[in-house]
């Protein structure tokens, strides 16, 4: 990766820049020995500027409350000067407040600083409390800030007189690269290194302090058929009438009669070999995705998604990333196709990038940078992008091959938001909670684009989920089953009744919740079935970083030995509960659901049992950008606006009325990667 500019960006952080970040909600982890490491090297100075307000001498120790909880740092003070400042406790975000690291437990700083790394050392480089806290990390960033200002009282210091005013950074001036790409989420550093791969230089715009957008903190799951993976996994009866009825509907299009007779002929020979492993095929995916999309969707661009998705798979694998040996069905994917992420969260995704990133010398990210609009020549071709550091300057990074647009979608937005909800599938939206990240999902390219003469599609297509935590609506603090234990949970609600099938459509799923009391439900599991993990083991922890005492203490979990018990713990009537949990071991043994749930894989019998609360969340919202199936940007008479390519959420028409799950990581791969493809091979 070149270094000049990430060089003077990263300065920028270390003597701390004027100006304010908006919060952002993040998920969480436990802090390594290499992110310790690196936050006490960032925060020593060997001979420390001198300082003002008397001290007694010392190392002092204070927590303040960061996003996910206590943030604990050590400070070494002179009599008058802070000698050093180390985050020694934390359990923030990995790659939003504290440092990302790859498979090792190596720190990755290529994608930006975080602020358990950059807030200690610009502290200690300026002497100052009052540096400024990195964009998208905002509520991390103070806590650091706080924590010491709590140590600086302990050694006697008037903590308003380490408030001296911090130089500010020049403006990082205009740039120019082959290929400019806007928002270094997983599209954005897919299509970067894509295009890098063709022998483009490229500059990633991000708004942040750090790479990683939504992508960061997903779900972690890929959807692809995968010969090797679904020979393991033994075909149901009851699995078996979903691909029947799919292909027992009228078709409504010529493309959809073509579409099924292709799955179909694929389903009778599989039948007829007497195979007893999962069927699958890129066809029957693309299949399953449209109609899954209520067939909103531009089959083409379904097609594009589904075929090339082992393709994706494949190539983010080369690049280093690890997916677990076994596929299972993440929720609301609706097939048993869905690959895991071997880390937690997206820190899989984006270390594998930005560890390619690092050793890449044609790629250059720009953090702590954001893209205001597009610059057109006079043939309307777009050739750069006006952006703004966190200061307000103003610069232009120019792109003599074409911008690639990867900012996301707007779920964050609320506004925006209930401005195109006008479907008619949900109510209000503007005061629902949303899983995404504040500081990323706001519909900056959706807007960008418009401006340079884009068509949009689909744009009152917008997804709730319902894995919301119900304190914050963030998709944190998961149960042990995590999101893709659907075959061995079951949905209640507050009255001890389940309400819906658990392997159905995300939209379906969130309708029924927001009928429930109070609008949530409890994810209920046992001890039952394959992959049980056990929650009192201390080395547990969740898919974001918790201990199951953590979980339960703060309320995120209810668990106890018997049924009986828990039901007592949750307020429910233990009869209820009880008959409940007997229908469904019915049904699971007998493959015949009263809610028309297919998928089934073990009774729920044993204890302990855990339930976790949920709530429906906006998640997703599928319209975006008009694009062609080569994912440049198409103006409202469908032709290409020369110069522009999209990728990710940002896009619409891939996924129509409602997005499978595990679907939006293969669209970030799939897309980005093609991006980068065709910018390139369109200048050549």
């Amino acid at each position: 990766m070149k270094k000049g500019i990430s060089l003077l960006l990263c300065l920028a952080l270390v003597l701390g820049l004027a100006g304010c970040s908006s919060d952002t909600a993040g998920t969480t982890a436990a802090p390594t020995e290499a992110a310790t490491e690196a936050a006490t090297q960032g925060g020593e100075a060997t001979e420390p500027a001198a300082g003002t307000g008397a001290m007694t001498a010392g190392t002092y120790t204070a927590s303040a409350i960061g996003m996910n909880d206590q943030v604990t740092v050590s400070v070494e003070v002179s009599e008058d000067a802070i000698l050093s400042v180390t985050v020694t406790e934390q359990q923030e975000t990995p790659g939003i407040g504290a440092p990302l690291v790859n498979a090792d437990g190596e720190v990755l700083t290529g994608g930006g600083a975080s602020p358990v790394e950059s807030i200690p050392a610009a502290i200690v480089e300026n002497q100052s409390l009052s540096v400024d806290s990195v964009t998208g990390a905002t509520i991390t960033s103070y806590a650091v800030v706080n924590a010491v200002r709590d140590c600086l009282e302990q050694a006697g210091a008037d903590p308003e007189q380490w408030k001296t005013e911090v130089p500010a950074v020049a403006a990082p001036g205009d740039q120019s690269a082959d290929v400019v790409v806007v928002g270094g989420g997983g599209a954005g550093l897919a299509a970067a290194i894509s295009a890098s791969q063709g022998g483009a230089s490229v500059i990633v715009v991000e708004k942040n302090g750090e790479v990683g957008g939504d992508t960061l903190v997903c779900g972690a799951i890929y959807n692809t058929p995968d010969e090797a993976l679904q020979s393991q996994v033994e075909m149901t009866d009851a699995v078996k009438t979903t691909i029947e009825a799919a292909l027992a509907e009228e078709p409504v299009s010529d493309e959809h009669a073509e579409l099924q007779a292709e799955v179909q002929a694929q389903w009778d020979e599989y039948k007829a070999s007497g195979r007893t492993d999962l069927f699958d095929s890129p066809e029957w995916y693309a299949l399953q995705t449209w109609n899954g999309g209520d067939k909103v969707a531009d089959l083409d661009l379904v097609k594009v998604l589904c075929y090339n998705s082992y393709e994706g798979l494949e190539w983010i694998e080369d690049l280093g990333m690890s997916f677990s040996d076994i596929i299972g069905q993440g929720a609301g994917s609706l097939w048993q196709r869905t690959h895991t992420s071997t880390m937690s969260m997206g820190t899989g995704f984006l270390s594998t990038y930005v560890e390619n990133i690092e050793a890449d010398d044609n790629i250059t990210i720009l953090t702590e940078s954001t893209g205001t609009s597009l610059v057109q020549d006079d043939t309307g071709r777009v050739s750069g992008v006006v952006c703004t550091d966190r200061n307000g300057n103003e610069f232009t990074v120019s792109a003599s091959m074409g911008v690639i647009l990867a900012t996301g979608g707007f779920a964050a937005n609320s506004e925006m938001v209930q401005e195109y909800n006008t479907s008619g599938k949900w109510d209000d939206l503007s005061k629902v909670a949303t899983t995404n990240r504040y500081s990323c999902s706001q519909g900056d390219g959706i807007t960008m684009a418009l401006e340079a003469g884009a068509s949009l599609t689909d744009m009152d297509q917008i997804q709730l989920l319902y894995l919301g935590n119900v304190q914050d609506g963030q998709l944190t603090k998961y149960p042990p089953r995590d999101v893709n234990g659907t075959d061995q949970v079951i949905f209640i609600n507050k009255e001890g009744e389940r309400f819906v099938r658990e392997d159905g459509r995300r939209d379906d799923i969130c309708l029924a919740v927001i009928g429930q009391t109070d609008s949530m439900f409890y994810i209920l599991e046992s001890a039952d079935g394959a992959g049980y993990v056990d929650i009192t083991d201390p080395d547990w922890r969740s898919a974001d970083g918790f201990t199951f005492d953590y979980l339960e203490e703060k309320g995120f979990v209810v668990s106890a030995d018997t049924l009986e018990e828990l039901a007592e713990k949750l307020g429910m009537d233990a009869a209820t509960l009880q008959a409940t949990v007997d229908a469904f071991n019915a049904a699971a043994e007998g493959g015949e659901d009263e809610f028309g749930r297919t998928l089934f894989s073990t009774t729920l019998e044993n204890g302990p049992w855990v339930a976790t609360a949920r709530q429906a969340c906006v998640h997703h919202t599928m319209g975006g950008v008009t694009i062609d199936t080569e994912a440049r940007v198409l103006d409202e008479e469908g032709q290409a606006i020369a110069g522009l390519y999209a990728a990710g959420e940002v896009t619409g028409g891939i996924h129509g009325a409602n997005r499978l799950g595990g679907n939006a990581v293969v669209d970030t791969v799939v897309f980005g990667k093609l991006a980068g493809e065709t910018v390139v091979k369109d200048n050549q």
